[in-house]
């Protein structure tokens, strides 16, 4: 039951297509995301009674899923928004949208690392909890009152960037010194590095956020041939980890070797195409099945294996896994079908 003023400009052909639609603040305001739906509509429709109508549908389907932008924030909240900025400090201020209600703030940890704390701002701010989120490894809980102000908020997500610290200064010695295949280009919330050892032998560690110089999960990856020394000296001298030491002192030392690293190594030199697909990454996946046999020894991208092998009539497949022949050695060979994207 609310009025909103529009106003529809046609060309003097009277044409729909060339026609040119203007909406109040509010109207445009609900109708953000829909724009695109609103143009095809306009341009489509036979004649202006038709459009009217279909736009009206457009309307009432935005504001079933917009219900917090049928509240228009008193003039209070913009005030009181502009209050606790210049209490924060406007150079904290990465970013505001033009609703005044998403803002970036920037932050450093002790190491001068850069951050971004998301902060979106509800219609009674503040006595409304505001939505923060931030590219760390942890939940961001962060407490708020309606006393509470975007400066205290600030100062609690900098106690959050202290206890996490000593997990960014473990994952940068990693990415500084070795060559990390996975994740290509590494966030701060990312808690996996898969570790290039040799050619197409890797270690995939996962590393705990609260307790990054302990034994993080590991999984050898490559030939077995190639795999199965490393990891009986895994299993054999993980006495040996020292939770004062790095990750990566520690996986060198229990593992018996020294990873190549940029100043040793060019990246090429573990970057070998899959032998199905001929390309280094599909999406986002890199070459994991190698051929066991020492002579082959060719990586195959998981699904590519897996489609290639299910394709051929000698194969023959066990609940998710699929055995047959190596396409370039013929030596037998095995492949898991791939999980599914969470």
């Amino acid at each position: 039951e609310r009025d909103f003023r529009m106003r529809i400009v046609l060309p003097p052909d009277r044409q729909l297509k060339r026609a040119k639609l203007h909406c109040c603040w509010q109207l445009k305001h609900l109708l953000h995301g829909y724009q695109h739906i609103v143009k095809q509509r306009l341009q489509h429709s036979d004649n202006l009674v038709s459009f009217i109508l279909e736009f009206k549908t457009v309307l009432e389907v935005a504001l079933r899923g917009y219900p917090e932008s049928l509240s228009i924030p008193h003039p209070q909240y913009y005030s009181q928004l502009i209050t606790e900025l210049e209490t924060l400090g406007w150079d904290k201020l990465l970013f505001i949208d033009s609703e005044f209600r998403t803002l970036r703030l920037k932050a450093s940890d002790s190491s001068a690392r850069q951050h971004i704390l998301t902060v979106k701002l509800k219609a009674k701010h503040p006595e409304e909890s505001p939505e923060c989120s931030a590219d760390v490894p942890v939940p961001l809980d962060m407490a708020w009152s309606p006393q509470s102000t975007l400066e205290q908020l600030h100062s609690q997500f900098l106690l959050v960037l202290d206890t996490l610290a000593d997990f960014w200064e473990v994952l940068d010695e990693i990415d500084g010194r070795t060559w990390v295949l996975e994740p290509e280009r590494p966030c701060r919330a990312d808690t996996m590095r898969r570790i290039a050892i040799g050619s197409n032998v890797s270690i995939r560690v996962d590393v705990d956020p609260r307790h990054p110089r302990m034994l993080p999960e590991s999984c050898l990856l490559g030939a077995d041939h190639a795999v199965a020394p490393l990891r009986n000296k895994l299993n054999g001298n993980m006495h040996l980890w020292n939770p004062g030491s790095s990750i990566l002192r520690n996986l060198q030392d229990v593992l018996e070797i020294e990873f190549p690293s940029p100043a040793t190594h060019e990246k090429s030199s573990f970057s070998v195409e899959c032998g199905i697909c001929y390309a280094y990454r599909l999406e986002t996946a890199i070459p994991d099945q190698v051929c066991n046999d020492p002579r082959c020894g060719q990586p195959f991208h998981q699904a590519c294996l897996y489609e290639w092998l299910r394709a051929l009539p000698s194969s023959r497949q066990s609940f998710s896994v699929v055995f047959g022949e190596c396409p370039y050695c013929t030596k037998p060979i095995t492949v898991k079908m791939a999980a599914p994207k969470s």
